[in-house]
């Protein structure tokens, strides 16, 4: 479904990233995982079009994306979250979800601003939308609580809620897990089992290696820009390059 094909990253005569390549296939959770500077988050930035990569290529069901924008890639159906989570402080937790709908709404800002007929009948189906997935995350009974004011763990789930509403064929998660406790973080590991039961493509980046293993049906392992390893949960835990270059002994 998305292909990574010899993706080079070079800052400044420094190489993030050397030649990676790897598939994700489609209706699998794929994770990234790799010590501090190995990579994850530039390969990220560049699948979702935040960075032009210096060489190398990403196919999305074969068409090459690489030189496409972030919002054009948004409506290919790849939506990201990111590890610094990122919401509207100062607008409920139903609207921030509505902003995720909006990149599919047929209405443009004048008959929004008109309050013709045809956008309200639009803004109450949104609203409808949103909440079914803040339901779908377990948080519908903070649909009027402004996000800025909701806990660290809430705050994920809303950023998750929004990714959704987006309608993503493949949703790449930064850190999902960062700052969660034991209990939420299980709470996590079965949402985003859900959202791959609805047919989305997940690839997650992780140091929560306990999730990773738990969820994954592949891992890639990066060290030094470089792709390490490949292969099952099973297989990664078994490789001594794996253990040797970033675990440090068994898992």
């Amino acid at each position: 479904m998305l292909e990574v094909i010899g993706v080079k990253q070079i800052f400044g005569g420094v190489t993030a990233l050397d030649d990676v390549s790897f598939i994700v296939n489609k209706g699998e959770i794929t994770g990234i995982i790799g010590p501090n500077g190995a990579g994850k988050t530039t390969l990220f930035n560049i699948i979702t079009g935040i960075y032009s990569q210096t060489a190398g290529r990403i196919n999305l069901d074969g068409r090459d994306i690489s030189t496409l924008p972030a919002e054009r890639l948004a409506g290919l159906g790849i939506v990201r979250t990111f590890q610094n989570i990122e919401l509207f402080s100062n607008m409920t937790v139903l609207e921030n979800v509505m902003v995720g709908l909006h990149t599919r709404s047929k209405c443009g800002i004048l008959s929004c601003a008109l309050k013709m007929p045809w956008a309200l009948h639009e803004e109450r189906r949104m609203q409808s939308e949103a909440m079914e997935w803040l339901e779908f995350t377990g948080i519908a009974d903070l649909a009027n609580v402004k996000a800025g004011n909701l806990p660290f763990g809430k705050g994920r789930l809303l950023e998750l809620a929004r990714a959704m509403a987006c309608s993503p064929e493949i949703l790449l998660m930064d850190e999902p897990a960062a700052g969660l406790n034991s209990q939420e973080t299980l709470g996590l590991a079965k949402l985003i089992r859900s959202i791959r039961d609805r047919g989305v493509s997940i690839v997650l980046v992780e140091h929560d290696m306990e999730l990773v293993m738990d969820i994954c049906d592949r891992i890639i392992v990066l060290n030094l820009g470089k792709k390490l390893a490949e292969g099952t949960p099973r297989e990664i835990q078994e490789n001594p390059d794996v253990i040797s270059a970033y675990l440090g002994g068994e898992l």
